[in-house]
């Protein structure tokens, strides 16, 4: 188990910091080199801190199990089992990519693995996922839904409106809030009445676990007992994870409104640092860890020069994906 997380967060870790060189088209704050211009197309919201969620909670998934996520996505798209080549070809706008490389990193999803898409909408997962969870019940499939979400939305409507449905219709929904302390780049607690996501389930009667979110095993072990018991019936749950955002609200955000002294907190808390550490308490070696990585850094490599070499869409594919309304105009 300690080995299998840690490479799920490696992966993870990698891929966020050679996106993000090659979203600035220069050298990243973690020294990726990516020359020339930006490659990646369109807004990139980085995870970059917050591995541990994602890899502590889709270790209990299956793909027959369904996922919604945030804007800020990556980490829960390959904590799910997507492919990691195919969401770099998606970011650099290519034809191979998820989407065709129409929807770039806020809309990748793959349903084959059960991820039903990220989202620009803040807290517009949180109904989709009660959607998709009411439609397992109601065909008595033997699954379950994951929400992820941040703490800036549960503060907007459609956070009351998901967790009082799923809790009416006792629905198989874990809600994952990743509370990062930040709502783009605005601090969250200020603007939050109350004790925020936890206690806001509480009221609803929906229990809540809250955790330390840059502790993968502690994490994991939470998410073991959550995932448990929604599936076997005793309906929605709500595991509140807290964690950092070590990144601006974009790539290229350098975040200068918030406190030096927050974020070198903050990064002393790295999640995988953590959970190297406990990976060698529990007699993991420090050459397989170096070996992960290394590995992990090989993969990501393996998907930017895949990338750069896929093809652009065909500008017909304009015309495909998109809702008719009946008018013609598409034709």
């Amino acid at each position: 188990m300690h080995s299998s997380l840690y490479r799920t967060m490696a992966r993870i870790r990698a891929f966020e910091n050679a996106a993000e060189a090659a979203s600035q088209g220069g050298v990243s704050a973690y020294g990726q080199e990516a020359a020339g211009a930006a490659r990646v197309r369109g807004p990139l919201h980085l995870s970059t801190g917050q591995e541990a969620v994602p890899a502590g909670v889709c270790a209990h998934l299956a793909p027959t199990d369904y996922l919604t996520s945030t804007h800020r996505g990556h980490g829960h798209t390959l904590a799910k089992g997507a492919d990691l080549t195919r969401m770099m070809c998606e970011l650099f706008g290519k034809a191979t990519g998820f989407n065709g490389g129409k929807g770039g990193s806020m809309h990748i999803a793959d349903f084959s693995v059960g991820m039903l898409g990220a989202n620009g909408v803040v807290a517009a997962g949180l109904p989709i996922a009660v959607g998709a969870a009411h439609a397992q019940k109601l065909q008595r499939r033997d699954a379950i839904t994951v929400c992820f979400f941040g703490d800036g939305a549960i503060n907007r409507g459609p956070f009351l409106e998901a967790l009082n449905w799923a809790r009416v219709y006792q629905l198989p929904v874990l809600f994952v809030c990743e509370d990062n302390r930040w709502s783009a780049t605005t601090a969250s607690g200020p603007m939050t009445a109350g004790d925020g996501a936890s206690a806001r389930a509480q009221a609803l009667d929906i229990a809540a676990t809250q955790v330390d979110g840059n502790d993968v095993f502690a994490v994991h072990a939470a998410a073991a007992r959550l995932v448990a018991e929604v599936r076997s019936g005793a309906g929605p749950r709500l595991l509140h994870a807290l964690t950092y955002r070590v990144k601006g609200h974009v790539s290229v955000d350098p975040a200068a409104y918030r406190d030096a002294g927050e974020l070198a907190a903050a990064l002393a808390t790295d999640p995988i640092a953590n959970a190297r550490m406990q990976c060698l308490k529990a007699g993991v070696t420090a050459a397989a860890l170096d070996a992960i990585d290394a590995d992990a850094q090989r993969e990501v490599e393996a998907a930017l020069a895949a990338a750069e070499a896929a093809p652009w869409p065909d500008a017909s594919a304009a015309f495909t994906d998109v809702q008719t309304t009946g008018a013609g105009q598409w034709h």
